[in-house]
């Protein structure tokens, strides 16, 4: 029932475009009722985004079972489980992306859905890096780092017509991230350690020298 509403306001939203579909519409091609329709969405927005409620649960129980020990690379593997909701179906992902470009009702609905996304994201990793320096700022920004990641990489992918590797996309952007993040930090109330560089020169070397080699040191780092 839930698949077969979904097909029919597709094959409508094409036809006749999505403000010109009601749900009336819907449900007479379903061959169901009004009550039927509203038992699986909300509204009419819903219908489009069918597969994200069930993603978003999926991804929160990912998170919550998590026993790793770098949030960093968990939250990375959680935002793959996003992009292969939208991989699975490569036919409605594109279509969907299409219909969305030009509804601008549907472009607010959807950024709300990524910001439930990100929110998950930020959630967990505040509990991991609860009580590390700026624990909740970090969590935060790396939150909407893993967000972009994955947009970037499934809108390259969307733009393309679902053509191409979208999980290499993704695995390179996330590259990023977890450089950026993923390093280990000294726990709260502890200093991080300094990178220390020691030079060796003899007495009465000329500075331009001294400043060479300590150059060169860094540039090896």
């Amino acid at each position: 029932m839930r698949d077969a509403l979904v097909a029919a306001a597709f094959q409508l939203f094409l036809e006749r475009g999505y403000e010109q579909t009601t749900v009336d519409d819907i449900v007479a091609l379903a061959g169901v009722g009004r009550r039927s329709f509203f038992r699986y969405f909300p509204s009419k927005e819903d219908v489009v985004f069918p597969d994200h409620e069930r993603c978003l649960a999926d991804m929160t129980e990912f998170l919550a079972e998590s026993s790793d020990d770098e949030p960093v690379r968990r939250v990375c593997d959680a935002v793959r489980i996003v992009l292969r909701m939208y991989t699975e179906n490569p036919t409605f992902s594109v279509q969907r992306y299409r219909l969305t470009k030009q509804v601008p009702g549907l472009r607010a609905y959807e950024l709300s859905v990524v910001w439930r996304y990100e929110r998950a994201f930020a959630d967990y990793l505040r509990g991991r890096l609860a009580g590390r320096p700026d624990g909740t700022l970090r969590a935060d920004v790396i939150a909407a780092a893993v967000a972009a990641a994955h947009n970037n990489a499934l809108r390259s992918w969307l733009r393309s017509d679902g053509e191409g590797d979208a999980s290499a996309a993704l695995d390179h952007a996330l590259g990023y991230v977890q450089q950026a993040f993923a390093g280990p930090r000294a726990p709260h109330g502890e200093e991080e350690p300094e990178d220390v560089v020691v030079i060796v020169s003899r007495r009465g070397a000329p500075m331009w020298r001294v400043v060479r080699e300590i150059e060169s040191t860094l540039e090896q780092d």
